[in-house]
């Protein structure tokens, strides 16, 4: 993925509102418990501590961790509107609610560019920040373009630039087990006269993601196929390689791209015919019109449709409607469990 990004004017503008505002009517996520959905644990004046989270699922996760009953946190997840992490911009209210956090988690990939300049207007010295790619080290894998796949066009640029990493680390549940430890760590330093609760909190948690994970073992080892397809992007990398699956896919999981050539849905549409797959996979959203288009370029036009869920887009009123992070990977096996059989 190569983004188009003009993050000096943009955040010179952020950071100059955000020095004159305070917690007013914003649509993020500290604000929306009195717009009928909250996503923001608690009230500011009487929480002992701020956590502000960027995605979903750093925020499931230290739900979990500090327990339903605690009043010392303020947890705020600023992507609570269905905004896609690729797309993201910070506001001003944004800005200001990480400049004062006790504790701020993100992705760390190319995505999160702003995050830099944020963090340096900080008036909380003492914050703890979490970069979840930085945290996984080597487990964190380099995008990478697979036969079939239709690489993004390249952006004239004079700078030399690094490799770019699949930011979608939280689609894998072992990777979900090592960031609830990271996170639980930094959670008992920021109080440490409950420092039980949290390691006790994590490690039953820990248990449900690890249980979770065994039985996406023992479906994929067990399924009559070992190889997916998804006419669309694909964010499922670390999930396809903790299980060794083959995949195939229209475009990498961070791909602004969104029509695909004439070449790749032939590709594609031949590869179902070849390995005879029931299914061809999307990922949440409205338009599905690839993975259709995929459909009736193979013979018999007779494969499902079927989605899942990347939580690149999760709500408040998701949340406030019970959305947990292990709900939706327990859906995410029974959809790979139909690809696969």
């Amino acid at each position: 993925m190569k983004k188009n990004r003009i993050f000096g004017l943009v955040m010179a503008s952020v950071l100059t509102v955000s020095a004159f505002c305070g917690c007013g009517t914003s649509g993020t996520a500290a604000d929306s418990d009195q717009k009928g959905g909250s996503t923001s644990e608690n009230v500011a004046n009487t929480a002992e501590y701020s956590i502000v989270c960027t995605t979903f699922p750093q925020y499931d996760w230290i739900r979990n961790i500090i327990g339903d009953d605690s009043d010392k946190f303020q947890l705020t997840m600023l992507l609570d509107q269905g905004t896609d992490l690729h797309s993201y911009q910070p506001t001003a209210e944004d800005i200001a609610k990480i400049a004062d956090a006790d504790m701020f988690v993100y992705v760390g990939g190319e995505s999160d560019g702003w995050v830099d300049s944020a963090l340096k207007e900080a008036t909380n010295k003492d914050m703890k920040v979490v970069n979840m790619l930085e945290s996984l080290g080597a487990a964190v894998k380099e995008e990478e373009v697979v036969p079939g796949m239709q690489a993004e066009e390249e952006e004239d640029s004079e700078e030399e630039e690094g490799p770019e990493y699949d930011e979608h680390v939280w689609l894998s549940l072992k990777n979900a087990v090592t960031l609830t430890d990271v996170l639980s760590e930094n959670i008992q330093e920021l109080d440490p006269e409950n420092k039980t609760d949290y390691v006790d909190n994590a490690a039953e948690y820990v248990d449900k993601l690890s249980d979770l994970d065994n039985r996406y073992e023992l479906t994929v080892s067990g399924s009559k196929r070992q190889a997916i397809l998804f006419g669309d992007r694909f964010p499922f990398r670390y999930m396809a390689d903790d299980y060794g699956l083959t995949y195939y896919a229209a475009f990498v999981g961070c791909s602004a791209e969104s029509e695909a050539s004439f070449e790749t849905i032939t590709f594609l549409a031949q590869k179902v015919d070849d390995l005879k797959l029931p299914v061809i996979l999307t990922i949440e959203g409205a338009d599905h019109s690839i993975a259709e288009s995929i459909k009736k370029a193979t013979k018999s036009k007779n494969q499902e449709i079927l989605t899942m869920n990347s939580m690149q887009s999760v709500t408040a009123k998701d949340v406030a409607d019970g959305e947990t992070y292990l709900n939706v990977m327990e859906d995410n096996l029974n959809v790979l469990s139909q690809a696969l059989n």
